[in-house]
């Protein structure tokens, strides 16, 4: 019964992820007005708005006009309950499941609009970063010290690489909204998982751009979202970072 409680609500939650990825960077209200088509401007029903469900009912078409809806917003819907499911079986209705799922769901927020948009909004990194320092005051795996310290090695760690690159090759590698990302993960994860957090997405960052350039016509200057691994990464972080750490150490 638990499960299926974690499931509605991821699904209920991501609906409304939907909503903050796709008003945020547009700086529209999340709340008024109510969801239309994008396209035509139609209303949207509230039976044409229940999460996933009406997504394959409308075939992934508006009901008016038959423009097709982004696969992010059934993308979401789906990620944000298996999401929550991952955190509940590792930590039950417990104060960091329900913390983690606050974290995860900025991560998820944040991945999205990086890739649409190539930002990562203040709005959901600072609040994140505030909340993230609040918490470290409850928990019993870091307190207020590790939290700050993981902030600031996950910003620092990003405004070195920024530096460096910026004077190589006098333009910015990286944006500023990846060091604010990265002062909540830091926050969150402390310094250690912070830097799995790193190497993580990175490693994925250059398999990607790798891809790009076999197999496209991409070239070796193409911006990637780096917010957009920064996510997932981040999220592995979370989950099994003291395994991977413990045994990327056992090997040494």
């Amino acid at each position: 019964m638990e499960k299926v409680i974690v499931v509605l609500f991821g699904l209920i939650w991501g609906s409304f992820l939907n909503v903050v990825i796709y008003r945020l960077p547009r700086n529209l209200s999340l709340i008024l007005p109510p969801s239309s088509c994008p396209h035509c401007g139609k209303r949207i029903k509230m039976h044409e708005n229940i999460p996933l469900i009406s997504y394959l009912f409308l075939g992934g078409k508006c009901s008016a006009c038959k423009a097709k809806i982004s696969l992010s917003y059934p993308l979401v819907e789906v990620l944000t309950p298996l999401c929550f499911l991952w955190l509940y079986a590792h930590n039950n209705f417990s104060l960091h499941f329900f913390a983690s799922c606050v974290f995860v769901s900025a991560l998820i927020a944040l991945g999205f609009i990086d890739y649409a948009h190539q930002i990562l909004p203040d709005h959901i990194t600072l609040p994140g970063l505030v909340l993230a320092l609040i918490y470290s005051l409850f928990r019993g795996d870091m307190n207020l010290t590790g939290a700050l310290i993981g902030a600031v090695v996950g910003a620092a760690t990003l405004l070195l690489i920024y530096s460096v690159y910026y004077i190589l090759r006098k333009k910015e590698g990286l944006g500023m909204g990846d060091v604010t990302m990265m002062l909540m993960v830091g926050a969150f994860l402390g310094w250690k998982q912070t830097f799995l957090t790193l190497i993580l997405a990175s490693f994925g960052g250059a398999l990607i751009g790798i891809g790009l350039i076999l197999f496209t016509k991409k070239d070796v200057q193409h911006a990637l979202p780096f917010g957009t691994f920064l996510a997932p990464a981040a999220f592995v972080a979370l989950l099994y970072g003291p395994q991977i750490i413990a045994a990327y150490l056992s090997l040494s």
